[in-house]
This record gives structure tokens, sequence and C-alpha cells, in this order.
């Protein structure tokens, strides 16, 4: 069985190797802030999210920066963390 450290380890770089690089920048980041202070089920779901094609997750996500929901209900919490995230993410970048 995986320890905890190895599958936060694992998650981080499935985060980071996506296949498209606007989602590794959306969700590397989101899983070097994040994935330490989860629990095993918050995990579960995240892993759960990485199942899901780039294709759906980029427009997911950018309609909820945008403030539109979007996205499977399942997915809801988690979009709109990462979401969130990668909004504050702008922010910073943009100096605002």
């Amino acid at each position: 069985m995986e320890d905890h450290d190895t599958r936060l380890r694992r998650l981080a770089m499935r985060s980071w190797r996506r296949g498209t690089r606007e989602m590794d920048l959306i969700l590397g980041p989101f899983a070097e802030a994040r994935l330490a202070g989860m629990d095993d089920a918050a995990l579960d779901a995240y892993e759960a999210l990485l199942e899901e094609n780039d294709q759906d997750l980029y427009p997911w996500i950018t309609a909820r920066i945008g403030g539109t929901a979007a996205g499977p209900d399942r997915h809801a919490a988690l979009l709109d963390q990462v979401a969130a995230h990668a909004a504050g993410r702008l922010r910073d970048i943009r100096g605002a």
C-alpha cells in the first residue's frame, strides 16, 4: 500500500504533467499549495478530478474563474477551490 508522502508526490507529479501546459499551470501550483493539507477523503476527490480530461477540466475551471458554474456536480466543491486558487494567482501576477 502507498504511504501518504508517496501519494502526495504522485498526485503532485500528475498535476504538473497533465498533457496541456495550461492545466499544468493551474493544477501544479494548486497541488503544491493544497495537497499536504488535505485529508484522505479530499485526496480521493482530487484524484478523481485528475481522471478527467484536460479538454473538460480547462473550460470548467476557467468558467468558474469567470463566475459561471461549470462541470459535474460531483467535482463542484473541488473545481471551486482550484478556480479560486488559479484566480488568486492571476491577481498576484497582474499585481491587482
